[in-house]
């Protein structure tokens, strides 16, 4: 069962709206491969306004995906895609429904 989650808000520079968009397609292997994270959306929420939301069985699961291979490469192209750092919002998972 999930109990914590990382909300995470993205604003791309302008006309590089695609390529965030590509970034976090890309993003779903790297996902894949976290055994820690059971639970990964990247989400488009407007024209150049993105997100991520991810879920976690604990705080071990969602420290190890912020110390993991996509919170880097965010970090390492954030400056050249986003016009603002990225709003990480740690959040408590109340209920969910998951099914394979």
């Amino acid at each position: 069962m999930v109990k914590v989650a990382l909300f995470v808000r993205l604003q791309a520079k302008p006309g590089k709206e695609a390529t965030v968009a590509s970034f976090l397609e890309s993003a779903l292997a790297l996902a894949n491969q976290e055994t820690t994270t059971p639970v990964w959306f990247a989400l488009r929420l407007g024209q150049s306004t993105f997100g991520i939301f991810d879920a976690f069985a604990d705080e071990t699961g969602r420290s190890a995906h912020l110390a993991g291979p996509i919170a880097a490469a965010l970090m390492a192209n954030a400056a050249e895609l986003l016009s603002e750092p990225p709003q990480i919002e740690h959040v408590d998972v109340l209920a969910a429904k998951l099914s394979n």
